[in-house]
């Protein structure tokens, strides 16, 4: 049993991480912090939890987090995370951070698309948190960057063809979107209800945070520097990421073919499922899980590969991942607490 922290337990990731941690059978939920809501109990913020989670929120202190927790995840915006994580490392603690602040490898390409980063000397050391590709180097590490939640599902969806190097890598597309939770729970206009519903809409066009994200992570896997259009669109849902990848095909291969290296590269993988033929992924299908959904075709007019992904931003695209890493980093079986099944309807 080992007692965690939830550090930034107030949006909608850290209510979801303990959601999952308070079902964890290996898991004591230790602490769980709040600048804002210092000293209210986490279910009065969260109903939900009500009867289950019992604990009040602290103040994002150092010394007393330590203190309560041998095990910390940082749920805090981005810059946020960075003030705080490496005094836990040097308290000795392990640490998943779920922010952007260490996913990045290259402290000129982080400060590019965020800002001035304070502890640099930690970006060689984090470890991006994909177990699907890096799950080696997760369990001994001492910082996880848990991953973002569009790369997550662009990288399950486009790894086995940059792996077998069937694709021009030039001509990569992905058309992404995503439920409004992945926007956070803080009050904004364009997350407003009368802002989303019945909307639809592109944003962060030709330059969104992910994009560099998503180039490091697809290198690292074709083993050649990436570059590709991202586009993101906001869906008037609460969870959910469906990202439709898109690529000139360069092997003679039938979409059997395909689908036996899709099924090679995945028979192993829990949390991957290639569905089956003509069934392709919906959002409704991963709502809650931990599960990303693929499929994928040839056009025979175009030449192109298509690939699909479904994940929920919130598990598999956040706090189910997190939780996936922390049982690698601990040596539990890797889907411990997180092998329940979608919510469906």
């Amino acid at each position: 049993m080992i007692k965690v922290a939830i550090v930034g337990a107030s949006g909608y990731t850290g209510v979801e991480l303990a959601r999952l941690l308070h079902a964890h059978p290996e898991v004591e939920i230790a602490c769980v912090t709040s600048r804002q809501n210092v000293g209210e109990e986490l279910a009065a913020l969260f109903p939900s939890l009500h009867g289950a989670i019992t604990q009040v929120c602290d103040d994002v202190d150092v010394d007393l987090v330590c203190a309560k927790a041998d095990f910390i995840f940082t749920a805090l915006p981005h810059r946020t995370a960075m003030a705080v994580v490496p005094a836990f490392l040097h308290a000795g603690k392990r640490v998943v951070d779920l922010s952007a602040d260490y996913r990045l490898r290259e402290v000129s390409v982080y400060e590019q698309w965020y800002q001035a980063h304070t502890s640099p000397e930690l970006l060689a050391e984090a470890v991006y948190g994909l177990p699907e590709i890096y799950r080696d180097k997760i369990a001994p590490a001492r910082l996880v960057a848990n991953p973002g939640c569009y790369p997550t599902s662009v990288a399950l969806a486009l790894k086995p063809l940059l792996v077998e190097g069937l694709v021009d890598v030039s001509t990569l597309v992905v058309d992404a979107k995503s439920g409004t939770s992945g926007a956070g729970r803080a009050a904004k206009v364009a997350s407003l209800f009368c802002e989303v519903n019945e909307g639809f809409k592109p944003y962060g066009v030709a330059g969104h945070r992910h994009t560099p994200e998503i180039e490091q992570t697809l290198g690292d896997v074709a083993g050649a520097a990436i570059r590709l259009t991202f586009t993101p669109h906001l869906l008037p849902v609460n969870r959910g990421i469906l990202s439709t990848c898109y690529a000139q095909f360069t092997a003679a291969l039938s979409v059997a073919d395909l689908r036996a290296i899709y099924r090679n590269h995945y028979e192993q993988e829990f949390f991957v499922r290639l569905l089956p033929e003509g069934v392709w992924p919906n959002i409704a299908n991963v709502r809650g899980s931990n599960f990303c959904d693929l499929n994928l075709t040839l056009d025979p007019r175009t030449g192109k590969v298509i690939v699909a992904a479904a994940i929920d931003n919130l598990v598999k695209g956040a706090a189910g991942q997190a939780v996936q890493n922390m049982n690698l980093m601990h040596g539990f079986e890797e889907r411990l607490g997180l092998a329940q099944l979608p919510l469906f309807p």
